[in-house]
């Protein structure tokens, strides 16, 4: 498959919120070992106006991949027991990032099944940090560009306007009225509650 370039992730954060979804995540590790994951679930955070991303209060060593170019992975730990992802966006200087939701597993499914210590197929990358876990990201991972070998994102159809639901983004308390949460209407590994309505046409300029 087509790996996607740099000029994909020049989109604003609520666009490429949408534009993820379908699209395969790989993870090469040193070992050779290969695993992809079809995106069906992301959210979007912005530095500006979002209380719930870490980044609207400035500039910090935990978060400032943020502030970089985009194409680059975000990890923080969270909870105390979860690795998270997201793939930073908007221009350098600007902060904003998609965490990935959910995926459904494509290639690797045995390592995913052994990291993840389950055979139900539906529970390996059914949210946040079970993806991570079932791709082997962690803190190593964080600021590892998508342009090198290690880890890519490889190009797939886009999703339909009418396959894609919209809703509030889940597990938050400040800004959670925003419906920045997209997800691929049906999939039986989007993480929670499917409720939403499908997405409105895009309009030029969103996310901005």
């Amino acid at each position: 498959m087509k790996r996607l370039c740099a000029d994909f992730y020049q989109t604003p954060t609520l666009l490429l919120a949408e534009r993820l979804l379908g699209k395969i995540f790989v993870h090469r590790e040193a070992s050779g070992r290969v695993t992809r994951g079809r995106i069906v679930e992301t959210e979007a955070y912005l530095g500006i106006g979002d209380e719930a991303c870490h980044a609207w209060r400035g500039m910090t060593e935990r978060n400032r991949v943020m502030f970089g170019p985009p194409g680059h992975l975000y990890i923080y730990f969270s909870y105390g027991c979860h690795y998270l992802a997201n793939i930073v966006s908007e221009e350098a200087g600007v902060a904003g990032a998609v965490l990935l939701r959910a995926m459904e597993p494509v290639e690797g499914i045995e390592w995913m099944r052994e990291r993840r210590r389950t055979d139900d197929e539906r529970a390996l990358m059914s949210g946040p940090g079970k993806l991570t876990q079932a791709l082997g990201l962690g803190p190593a991972h964080y600021g590892e560009s998508l342009f090198g070998d290690t880890c890519w994102l490889e190009d797939a159809p886009e999703i339909a306007q009418e396959l894609i639901g919209t809703s509030p983004r889940i597990g938050i308390s400040r800004s959670a009225a925003l419906p920045w949460r997209k997800f691929i209407i049906g999939s039986p590994h989007v993480s929670k509650t499917q409720s939403g309505a499908p997405s409105k046409k895009r309009k030029k300029g969103v996310g901005k």
